[in-house]
């Protein structure tokens, strides 16, 4: 395996243009903050921006914990990656990096100032300083489990007041605040999710009455149970899969949370 090395201190948009710098150099896999990342796809690992501490993300991203790290080697032997491209704030951090994944030096080095402008770079350090947010360069759907109820949206939102504009599926990104982020943590409430799912479930014509929703949240997102009263004559399943899809698009879409699972149970029909 070859491996290269993209680096620059934080917050100086390596990762929102890790696709772009990967491709022009042959890379068919990068090191992330914690993720393998091949093809727009996350093959392994998890992301550093997770982490409750800075501390912690740090560690996470060195591959210091060595559960971690050997996770990560077996899934770089099974990739079948030819050419890794390794992310870091500094040379020595990618070198660093590397080592502990045992895949051999780093043959050369891809700096952010080859590829930005310095206006580009300070562009980039004012959403990380002001607005607490970090790019990771793979779609919203691909991390959005790990990254349930978080700061959480694709970069293409964003994407008119960015330099570059990328036409393929790959060029997606997405844009996280960390846990770690002096932005500060935010919930939601299950009133909000509870007031959401109403809201769009009585739309839907065939609909009488919410009995009762049952809300349980998990590391992966919220398993939701609502209780029903239909319309006589509706086609039963038919309407409670177009709720389905409209109460997972509306709170995905709202509130960042993963929904897991939304079940109906229908308790009554009335005229």
């Amino acid at each position: 395996m070859k491996v290269i090395a993209f680096t620059g201190p934080s917050g100086t948009g390596k990762s929102y243009r890790s696709i772009m710098v990967a491709k022009e150099q042959g890379a068919d896999g990068i090191i992330d903050d914690g993720l393998l990342i091949s093809h727009g796809k996350v093959i392994a690992g998890s992301s550093a921006k997770k982490e409750a501490t800075r501390m912690a993300s740090v560690k996470h991203a060195l591959f210091i914990p060595n559960g971690y790290c050997n996770e990560m080697r077996r899934a770089l032997k099974k990739s079948g990656i030819k050419k890794l491209m390794i992310l870091g704030t500094s040379d020595a951090m990618a070198q660093k990096i590397a080592k502990r994944l045992e895949v051999g030096e780093v043959e050369y080095f891809v700096h952010i100032e080859d590829v930005a402008t310095a206006a580009e770079i300070a562009m980039a350090n004012r959403m990380r300083l002001e607005d607490g947010k970090h790019v990771i360069p793979v779609p919203t759907f691909e991390i959005q489990k790990e990254f349930s109820g978080y700061f959480l949206h694709p970069l293409r939102r964003f994407q008119k007041n960015l330099d570059i504009e990328e036409e393929n599926a790959e060029a997606d990104k997405s844009i996280v605040r960390p846990t770690f982020s002096y932005m500060g943590d935010f919930t939601i409430s299950d009133n909000v999710l509870n007031s959401l799912a109403i809201h769009e479930a009585m739309k839907i014509d065939g609909f009488a009455k919410i009995n009762n929703i049952n809300v349980r949240k998990t590391d992966h997102g919220v398993h939701m149970d609502i209780t029903v009263t239909l319309r006589y004559g509706c086609d039963i399943i038919k309407v409670c899969r177009e709720a389905q899809r409209s109460i997972r698009a509306v709170i995905e879409n709202l509130t960042s949370v993963n929904m897991r699972r939304i079940h109906f149970l229908v308790k009554a029909l009335i005229l």
